[in-house]
């Protein structure tokens, strides 16, 4: 089933005399619990297309649907609920509240969504704990490495439960190794049906997913399914059996 159908989607920013077309006609279906990478060079609209997703922008023209609901119709209020409950956002940068511990970072959405603050420290701390961070909760982010940062910047995506995670370049601060970290996470998670959409310039990062979206100057250039990174492997392991 549908979770995301965009059709005809359009983003004009004016800028005075000049008219930028940010995106140009874009249609498609993210299934629910997919895994998609967005790709393109830098001015193709990536940043564009994951913020009108977020419900972040609204496009100029066209139809957004999510979970067969029309994005466009609803008030700023209904907007705002969704990015609460139902949108998961891990940004490259972390984006953490300085002066907060990682549990009150991660209480953040709960308390937006208007739970008790007893119930909300208990599913944070939950959450905190299934990323692997229960000795970290009330660590400032200055005192956390990137990777334990970017762990909880996922724990407050995921602690209200959402349909779908939206990451724009969540491994780029990070080395490699603890980026291969981070995106073993994501992987988990989507693997427990949550729809996963990664914006990134990273080749083996979307070779990860099941599924790439090429952008170029505003348009979707190539969509396509492709074998991941594991599928790969045990194909090659296969057919070195054989040879044998």
């Amino acid at each position: 089933m549908a979770l995301i159908a965009l059709e005809g989607i359009g983003k004009r920013y004016d800028l005075g005399e000049v008219a930028i077309d940010a995106l140009r006609d874009v249609s498609l279906t993210i299934d629910e619990g997919e895994a998609v990478a967005i790709m393109g060079p830098s001015g193709s609209g990536k940043s564009t297309l994951l913020a009108i997703l977020g419900c972040l922008d609204p496009p100029t023209i066209g139809s957004y649907r999510l979970g067969g609901d029309e994005v466009g119709k609803m008030s700023a209020a209904a907007l705002a609920a969704i990015r609460c409950r139902r949108i998961g956002f891990v940004f490259q940068g972390f984006n953490l509240l300085p002066r907060l511990t990682a549990i009150e970072n991660v209480e953040l959405p709960l308390a937006y969504a208007g739970l008790p603050p007893r119930k909300r420290r208990e599913k944070a701390a939950a959450t905190l704990e299934r990323l692997g961070l229960s000795e970290r909760m009330n660590h400032l982010p200055n005192q956390l490495s990137g990777g334990q940062q970017q762990r909880v910047a996922i724990a407050r995506s995921l602690v209200n439960d959402p349909d779908l995670i939206l990451a724009d370049e969540p491994t780029g601060a990070l080395d490699t190794r603890t980026g291969n970290e981070i995106l073993e996470v994501l992987e988990g998670i989507n693997a427990g049906g949550t729809a996963l959409v990664v914006v990134t310039h990273d080749v083996s990062v979307a070779d990860r997913l099941r599924r790439r979206i090429a952008l170029k100057d505003g348009r979707v250039g190539k969509d396509s399914d492709h074998p991941t990174a594991a599928e790969v492997i045990e194909r090659r392991a296969k057919l070195a059996l054989v040879e044998q």
